[in-house]
């Protein structure tokens, strides 16, 4: 009788985790983050909403769930960081259904991650966002102004497009931030897929990257740490929130989807908020 008691018991704890992290995948959950820095005085409250790793997955018709947090935010720009679609689960309607909504509330800023580099279908979806107006930012720069004041907004597509040997990531990653980025002159935003490389982006001067990749760990313990991340390993480093490193500065999303693990805990998807705000000590002009 005993041994059918705690055989039920453990059933009903089961079921409990399941049901939980079956709610838990889907519940949307705002982030706000507030980044005081040097920047120049007129961008002041200045606001990114960051997206991250979709991974084809629907958070309502037409991403109406998703989407609502987005206008909510009412963003400056919209800024993606990469795994729109998922090598594992084909199709790109998801991930369309979000940007052809997402360029109606701002301009919308895309760099690719690790699964549209292996995707045979990320070429005619990136096809489809530009047409939309989205600016796919392959390894590029662009100068945002406001109030006669500019930052300038940089994007680095995967490492994997160039090759899949994981050692040699930082050297490509210094290679493309030199041609992208060059001699700086403003204050800089960097959009990545990968946090580990935060090393990287600091020593080629950028002041605030915005990254995914991680999954804020998967499962999150009680006390915050993430469990394992892609390229980071077990109680990954850098897994959510705001980093802040030798005067780099990098937000990092939990992402909305999920890939090779098909599960959170304690980890709900986000859309992540970014509020800029003036430094005081030195100003920028």
């Amino acid at each position: 009788m005993i041994v059918l008691i705690v055989i039920a018991a453990v059933l009903v704890v089961l079921a409990g985790i399941c049901l939980w992290g079956a709610w838990e995948n889907t519940a949307l959950q705002l982030h706000h983050i507030t980044v005081e820095d040097d920047i120049p005085e007129s961008f002041d409250g200045f606001t990114f909403v960051h997206i991250s790793d979709l991974h084809n997955t629907q958070f309502g018709e037409d991403q109406s769930r998703l989407m609502g947090l987005v206008a909510e935010s009412k963003a400056d720009v919209i800024v993606v960081t990469g795994d729109v679609i998922d090598k594992r689960r084909p199709g790109t309607k998801h991930a369309l259904d979000f940007f052809a909504r997402a360029v109606k509330l701002a301009p919308v800023y895309y760099v690719a991650g690790n699964h549209e580099a292996v995707s045979a279908e990320y070429p005619a979806l990136r096809r489809s966002v530009e047409e939309m107006g989205v600016h796919v930012l392959d390894d590029q720069s662009v100068p945002l102004e406001r109030g006669g004041g500019v930052i300038t907004l940089a994007g680095v597509n995967d490492p994997i497009f160039t090759t899949d040997e994981a050692e040699r990531n930082e050297a490509l990653m210094r290679e493309k931030l030199e041609n992208v980025i060059g001699e700086k002159q403003n204050y800089t935003v960097l959009l990545t897929h990968r946090p580990e490389l935060f090393r990287i982006y600091r020593e080629a001067g950028v002041d605030l990257v915005f990254a995914g990749h991680a999954h804020g760990g998967q499962f999150r313990l009680p006390w915050g740490q993430g469990v394992i991340a892609p390229n980071q390993g077990l109680f990954p480093k850098y897994t959510q929130g705001l980093y802040d490193e030798e005067g780099g500065k990098m937000v990092v999303s939990r992402g909305l989807g999920n890939s090779s693990v098909p599960i959170r805990l304690n980890n709900r998807p986000e859309v992540v908020v970014v509020r800029l705000a003036a430094s005081h000590e030195e100003k920028r002009v």
